[in-house]
């Protein structure tokens, strides 16, 4: 426990994550759940605006996905849970309190293990709950104007044990959360949109005295602010605890996080359960889940990261794929919505299984490399997420093999690929590559010998001088230019060693 220490003190950290369900509708009504671009006030129907008479029902697909969650989890599932009001009076919650599961949540006692944390964690509770609506701030105007077309959608509130010793840890735990709810579909874990919120708990003491007064730092939405807002509270609090003569206590209160100052703020004092007037929602009751439901969901669950990881570094290490490759494809594993009946909801596969298709018959290490480095380094440029459905499987594996074919060079089928990606066509591959004139000299004109090359590299260095004078200094650096220059000029079709050998020869 000492390693964990900040000069003798004793940190304490819990995390309570709010996550947005991946539900086309709300948590208790039939509006249909909104996205980024939805215009304002559009998503939302008369019980989520709170009209007087409206009545809860609970969406069926929210709970299966929150049975989803609390099973990947490891937490026991109670066989019956109950709703909570919670009551505050904010602008952006409607009828002034929020359906909860406080007292009675539906999932207890689970446990999340991963390796990068270096110690299991403790997860003390799962509960269904309602998110609020938004606020949009003019500050020109000094108004506020409420959007409802967030409230009402269903969330899943996680709430940790405080089990976290530093920063670093907190922050693992909340990427490897991210990756567990988007293996099993319940979340897209989208910070950044808010589909995944984190409020953290920090208090420090010495070790051995009672726990200190904690702090709650709210809606944080990046593993990087995380880092920075724990640390910050860290430093403030030592600063409070340190005052000479030892007198001062942390008062306890809700803070929020300032990316700008690289600070924490206060909001407000810290409020406990009966300020919040905790009662039973009286319209919908007991939920009662039978076993069979239970494990009906169990037995449709996709598998965890943890499986798929531990498979595809036994299948695929004898091919050169290593334990960073598996992570990096495993990020960016896009989500699949698996119903029971292991249908999805779109077409779309995830990396795993888009890497895993395209290599059947081919070099494993050869298929992910292109599809890391230069599909989605691709994709990225063109700020866009990896999907299957931008260049499917079939398309991805006739490019691959016309490289390992050489029938078309790297760099050829890096312009094929930004072609196929900016310009979607039903064009098959290969009339693709010979419409851009990208197939290779070499079958497409077998009289093509070394003379054409050497001609070639002649007409680079006369046109690059003061280059071909650096490498002839010593400079071999200089050569790629060369290169590079041989390449436009033919488009790529052309063998970079045996290109760079006869370079060699004519500057030596």
């Amino acid at each position: 426990m000492s390693r964990w220490l900040v000069d003798g003190w004793q940190v304490i950290i819990g995390i309570e994550t709010h996550v947005q369900i991946r539900s086309s509708q709300k948590l208790f009504s039939r509006a249909p759940t909104s996205l980024l671009n939805d215009l304002p006030n559009s998503r939302y129907n008369a019980f989520d605006a709170a009209f007087p008479g409206t009545l809860p029902r609970l969406n069926k697909k929210c709970l299966d996905l929150a049975l989803r969650a609390a099973l990947a989890l490891d937490c026991s599932v109670n066989e019956r849970s109950s709703f909570d009001r919670k009551h505050y009076f904010y602008s952006d919650q409607p009828v002034g309190y929020q359906i909860t599961q406080h007292y009675s949540p539906f999932a207890v006692n689970g446990r999340f293990t991963s390796p990068k944390i270096g110690m299991p964690i403790r997860i003390k509770q799962i509960q269904l709950e309602q998110d609020t609506a938004k606020s949009v701030t003019n500050v020109r105007t000094r108004t506020s104007l409420i959007d409802l077309n967030r409230v009402g959608t269903g969330l899943l509130e996680i709430v940790t044990e405080p089990d976290f010793r530093t920063a670093d840890q907190a922050a693992e735990y909340a990427r490897s959360l991210q990756e567990l709810l988007r293996a099993v579909g319940v979340s897209d874990g989208n910070m950044e949109a808010g589909s995944m919120r984190c409020d953290v708990n920090v208090s420090l003491n010495r070790p051995g005295e009672p726990l200190g007064m904690r702090c709650e730092i709210k809606n944080i939405n990046s593993m990087k602010y995380m880092v920075a807002a724990i640390e910050y509270e860290i430093q403030r609090q030592r600063a409070i605890l340190e005052t000479p003569g030892h007198t001062q206590k942390v008062p306890q209160e809700t803070r929020g996080f300032d990316p700008d100052g690289w600070k924490t703020f206060k909001m407000r004092s810290k409020e406990d359960a009966p300020d919040y007037r905790y009662m039973p929602d009286p319209n919908l009751g007991i939920m009662v889940l039978s076993e069979k439901h239970i494990e009906a969901v169990r037995q449709a669950m996709p598998p965890l990261p943890a499986a798929t990881r531990s498979r595809l570094l036994q299948t695929y290490t004898s091919s050169g794929v290593n334990e960073n490759n598996i992570d990096v494809l495993m990020n960016l594993d896009a989500i699949q919505d698996v119903s029971y009946d292991g249908a999805t909801e779109d077409s779309s596969l995830g990396a795993v299984a888009y890497f895993e298709l395209c290599s059947k018959g081919r070099d494993p290490k050869f298929v992910l490399n292109w599809i890391i480095q230069d599909l989605c380094g691709q994709l990225s440029a063109l700020g866009k997420p990896f999907s299957s459905q931008y260049i499917p499987v079939a398309q991805m594996g006739i490019l691959l093999d016309l490289i390992t074919t050489k029938q078309m060079t790297r760099t050829s089928a890096k312009l094929l690929l930004k072609q196929m990606l900016v310009f979607p066509s039903d064009a098959t591959v290969r009339r693709l590559a010979e419409n851009m004139d990208l197939l290779s000299p070499v079958d497409r004109h077998p009289t093509l010998d070394d003379n054409n090359l050497r001609d070639i590299c002649k007409r680079a260095i006369d046109a690059l001088p003061s280059e071909a004078a650096a490498i002839r200094a010593g400079n071999e650096n200089v050569m790629n230019k060369l290169i590079g220059w041989i390449m436009r000029q033919t488009r790529g079709k052309v063998d970079v060693s045996r290109t760079y050998i006869i370079l060699k020869e004519l500057l030596h």
